[in-house]
């Protein structure tokens, strides 16, 4: 049997704590355990019980009627917690916010570079921040930077979506996208064969719609001056 609680405290040990034994004072308790009927007994049987089979007896639901037991060696069953909490915590996601700095004049090499490292972040489950910093006279241009960061996330809504459309913070222009869960792809499902025994139906295929974003940038370059004529 493990030692009881109140000794000194072993700190790594979870914070919670369970009664155990001698410091359960109830009159029944329903006991469970491996191996065990789960039944409901006087708290002196219960005890005998524990002591027969060299276990303690650890009270898991203080508050159910009656509470309910464990027998379980006391640090055998702290040693468990402890395990759970631990793949629990891998289990967890850590999210974090990754930023791709853009050029107001980047190259078509470069564009795609950073295209390509914030589709790994997002399919990675990190939101992205792609920012524009217009420098000196370039400020002067900052509906083009505008124009580039939508283009940037039209580029990515397979994988993301925008939770912040362009905002500017002094010289640099800023959107946020954050990962997009399974089942939320934009991809038009394709339509499946049909048997070769039925004619296909010929309607004209329906147009696929623009999305959202897609329809903002269209807005955004119709309203750009055109170029002179040579």
């Amino acid at each position: 049997m493990a030692s009881r609680p109140g000794g000194k405290q072993d700190k790594k040990a979870p914070a919670k704590q369970y009664r155990i034994n001698e410091q359960i004072r109830v009159k029944e308790v329903r006991i469970v355990g491996e191996n065990v009927e789960a039944r409901v007994l006087p708290i002196r049987e219960a005890l005998q019980l524990a002591k027969d089979m060299e276990v303690d007896l650890v009270e898991i639901s203080p508050t159910a009627e009656p509470p309910v037991c464990r027998l379980v060696d006391y640090s055998k069953f702290l040693y468990q917690i402890k395990k759970k909490q631990k793949e629990l915590k891998a289990k967890q996601v850590k999210t974090e916010v990754k930023e791709i700095r853009l050029g107001s004049q980047i190259g078509e090499a470069d564009y795609n570079f950073k295209l390509k490292h914030a589709e790994g972040f997002l399919a990675e489950g990190n939101k992205v921040k792609a920012t524009v910093t217009f420098r000196g006279r370039s400020f002067i241009f900052k509906d083009q930077g505008e124009l580039l960061l939508l283009k940037f996330a039209s580029a990515l809504e397979e994988v993301g979506k925008v939770e912040n459309m362009p905002t500017m913070e002094g010289r640099r222009m800023t959107i946020t996208l954050g990962p997009k869960k399974s089942g939320q792809s934009t991809k038009k499902q394709q339509p499946k064969p049909q048997p070769a025994t039925q004619p296909a139906a010929e309607t004209p295929a329906e147009p696929q719609r623009p999305t959202q974003l897609g329809e903002l940038l269209s807005q955004k370059l119709g309203q750009q001056p055109a170029e002179p004529a040579e």
